[in-house]
């Protein structure tokens, strides 16, 4: 049989669970290359699972597929949001879930691809059900935030959300200004919503296939890939992007919420403000930015994904040899072949 008509098979059985395939690990582990050669083996359709490459405006920065893996079998969920917008876990999950169903009503394969591993969480053990913030009401949080400080916020926070502002120290921006977002938005604390009972995919079973390199290789991949990305063009994106969103680089601040947050971005986004040439020194300092990032992932994956199949890429560049493949391939045909 061969492998399209394995997925296809597999998709038939209405009343089992159907298959996930999942592709995390590191940022520059090799994710996105392995997710491309298993979608043309098995008839399948690529995921992003990226938490940064779901914006449209730093596609090099990002390291969001190129247009020959583009073109070589479907990419869903890349490049599809503004700089200046918020993909939460719970909002990335509900859109996944939503292509999920697709591939399978097409008999094809999903392959979630990325590395945002409360992304994959979210879509695995569920969440719990927060109603989505508004735009408008998001930025009038980040505005106040800007304008009295966090730990100001805070303590307005500890007057509708008590229970939220015990647990957040007043350094920590992003949690106290989501608590205070969602407690403006639905006039109840964000630790009510999270009270609530999560909502598993009970009808999906995943396998998880986790790429863990040998840290000094991985830490070898991350400098690589920043100083390709700059080769690339990414200076010139940042660029653009900031004559796009008029008053998105401030050096007076830390990034806003989105895609502004992306490795790297806020040095570049320096030397194009202040019409700099860039150093050596801010080169330095996103490749230790992305080093530290990988660190944190593999952190996590270990830690949350036990159930895991870690793999780890022999050569350099993040590939596999052959006979690595064909493990990697068949462990991937048995589970297509099991019932859920």
């Amino acid at each position: 049989m061969a492998s399209a008509d394995i997925g296809e098979a597999a998709l038939g059985h209405k009343r089992e669970a159907k298959p996930v395939l999942i592709v995390a690990g590191p940022t520059a582990s090799g994710k996105s290359s392995l997710a491309v050669r298993l979608a043309r083996e098995f008839g399948g359709v690529v995921i992003n699972a990226d938490s940064m490459q779901v914006y449209r405006d730093l596609p090099v920065l990002t390291a969001q597929p190129g247009d020959a893996d583009m073109c070589a079998v479907p990419h869903l969920l890349y490049g599809f949001l503004g700089l200046d917008d918020v993909c939460s876990a719970e909002r990335w999950a509900t859109l996944a879930r939503r292509e999920i169903d697709a591939v399978h009503g097409a008999a094809k394969l999903p392959i979630l691809c990325g590395g945002t591993g409360l992304y994959l969480r979210a879509l695995m053990q569920g969440f719990s059900p927060i109603p989505d913030v508004p735009a408008e009401v998001r930025r009038a949080a980040r505005d106040l935030l800007d304008k009295i400080g966090s730990a100001a916020l805070r303590e307005r926070l500890a007057i509708g959300d008590p229970v939220s502002a015990a647990r957040l120290h007043a350094n920590d921006r992003q949690r106290i200004v989501r608590a205070w977002e969602v407690l403006q938005a639905t006039g109840r604390p964000l630790s009510h919503w999270q009270t609530l009972p999560p909502t598993p995919a009970a009808d999906l079973r995943f396998l998880e296939l986790v790429l863990l390199p040998e840290r000094a290789a991985l830490y070898q991949a991350c400098d690589q890939r920043f100083l390709a990305m700059l080769r690339r063009g990414a200076l010139a994106e940042v660029r653009t992007v900031l004559d796009r969103y008029s008053g998105l680089y401030r050096p007076d601040r830390a990034p806003p919420e989105g895609g502004a947050k992306a490795l790297g971005f806020w040095g570049l986004a320096r030397h194009v403000a202040e019409s700099s040439e860039i150093s050596g020194e801010t080169i330095a300092a996103a490749q230790q930015q992305t080093r530290n990032y990988a660190k944190r992932q593999g952190t996590w994956f270990r830690n949350q994904m036990p159930t895991g199949n870690f793999i780890t890429p022999e050569r350099p560049d993040m590939q596999f040899s052959e006979s690595s493949y064909a493990g990697i391939s068949q462990k991937i045909r048995n589970f297509l072949l099991t019932s859920g």
